[in-house]
């Protein structure tokens, strides 16, 4: 799958409209609970990366809820990266060369292929100074919770464990998404 042309108008149409997964107040709910984390664990964010950022949910929600923090979005697309604002960047092949004290990567590591996620991990280790929120459905989430009528199916499935294994070098896995 050719990802940078797959995340095109309908993609978005289709998963971030009105029956679509995620939407404004949803992720408010869970970028609350990510920054109320970060802040249990002494951790102030005054940076974030947003990865795969989509119609910028997250970004959205910082600029709304603490204008402080600088936000970077980024995404692959170039339809989202002109009709929201991000940076175009593919985290398989784009190392940042500074770190954040919050990484976002929320339901993207699912469309890269073996090789390209193992990269995108690397660079998304090198990117996190404290903490790392990753949304990424595994084999198990695609065979037991995930709604097919509202989610893309053109992924690569791979177990927990492999994306844990992989991150395991760069991080410790605290749950809920989050590492540290």
């Amino acid at each position: 799958m050719n990802t940078r042309d797959h995340f095109d108008a309908g993609y978005y149409q289709r998963f971030y409209g009105r029956n679509g997964v995620h939407d404004r107040r949803r992720i408010a709910h869970l970028a609350t609970g990510v920054v109320g984390l970060c802040a249990w664990w002494g951790i102030k964010p005054r940076s974030v990366l947003d990865i795969g950022a989509g119609p910028g949910l997250w970004r959205d929600w910082f600029r709304d809820n603490h204008p402080s923090i600088k936000v970077l979005s980024t995404d692959v697309s170039e339809y989202a990266c002109k009709k929201y604002g991000h940076e175009r960047r593919d985290i398989a092949t784009w190392c940042p060369t500074r770190s954040f004290d919050l990484v976002v990567c929320h339901g993207v590591l699912q469309y890269l292929d073996d090789t390209a996620c193992e990269q995108a991990i690397d660079h998304i280790a090198s990117a996190t100074r404290h903490v790392l929120y990753l949304e990424v459905p595994t084999s198990h989430d695609f065979a037991t919770v995930v709604d097919s009528s509202a989610t893309d199916m053109n992924v690569h499935q791979r177990t927990g464990d492999w994306y844990r294994k992989r991150l395991s070098a760069g991080f410790t896995q605290a749950g809920a998404g989050l590492w540290i």
